[in-house]
């Protein structure tokens, strides 16, 4: 069995376990299949905002795809979030992402 396919079976005892659904979008990502991955990512960042890890991951994904400026916002909410919480170290993490996108000028 894959661990994908481990992954899909917990989640089927589990659906709303964050720490498998983001497992499952980073085995998406190793498959090359960014779309299903950014759909998980998406759902786990309305479904559970606080689960911070996500936003990295997600801008990164919408990178890959050729989309910075949604990358840019997924960033920058992901700064709230982990302020709000004070989850620092996430918070430079997302920072430093975004600073490598540029300004939020540059996609206008």
């Amino acid at each position: 069995m894959t661990r994908k396919e481990q992954i899909l079976q917990m989640l089927e005892t589990a659906p709303k376990d964050a720490f498998l659904r983001f497992a499952l979008a980073k085995e998406w990502e190793k498959e090359g299949n960014d779309a299903t991955a950014l759909n998980i990512y998406r759902s786990l960042v309305n479904d559970q905002p606080e689960y911070v890890g996500t936003y990295y991951h997600l801008g990164k994904t919408l990178i890959r795809m050729e989309r910075p400026q949604e990358a840019w916002k997924v960033f920058t909410r992901g700064m709230e979030v982990t302020k709000r919480l004070g989850e620092m170290h996430a918070m430079r993490e997302l920072a430093g992402a975004r600073l490598e996108l540029g300004d939020e000028d540059d996609f206008a």
